[in-house]
C-alpha cells in the first residue's frame, strides 16, 4: 500500500507558502526564508516600511496551531533572529511576528515578543 500523506515538512512548506503569499497582499517583500541556525529557523523574513519582520509560521487542523509557539520556541526564535541581525549587520528596525493558519483561516500576530 502507497503511502500518499504529506511530511511535516511538506505541510511546513505549504504553510509558509500561504503566509508568505498573505503578507506580499498586504506590501511586504520576501528578503529571506528559512534561516537556519543552529537554535532553530526563521521561516519568513519579510519588510515593510523599512520595518523588518521576522515571521513564526504555526499551522495545521484539528488543534490549535498556536499552542506549538511556546515560550521556549519563542526564545530560540529570539536567539535565531539576534544571530542574523548580527551577521547582515542590520541595525534597523525589526519586529518578530507570528501566522497562524488553522483550515483556511489566517490570523496575522504582529510583535509577539512584546
Amino acid at each position: 500500500m502507497l503511502n500518499f500523506a504529506k511530511s511535516s515538512k511538506q505541510k511546513g512548506d505549504e504553510f509558509e507558502s500561504k503566509a508568505l503569499s498573505f503578507l506580499q497582499d498586504r506590501g511586504f517583500v520576501l528578503v529571506d526564508r528559512n534561516f537556519n541556525t543552529r537554535f532553530g529557523e526563521i521561516d519568513l523574513i519579510v519588510k515593510k516600511d523599512d520595518i523588518l519582520h521576522f515571521v513564526e509560521v504555526k499551522g495545521g487542523s484539528g488543534f490549535e496551531p498556536i499552542l506549538n509557539l511556546t515560550p521556549n520556541k519563542l526564545q530560540k526564535i529570539i536567539k535565531a533572529v539576534n544571530i542574523y541581525l548580527s551577521k547582515k549587520r542590520f541595525l534597523g528596525e525589526f519586529v518578530i511576528d507570528a501566522i497562524i493558519i488553522k483550515d483556511e483561516k489566517i490570523e496575522f500576530l504582529e510583535n509577539i515578543t512584546m
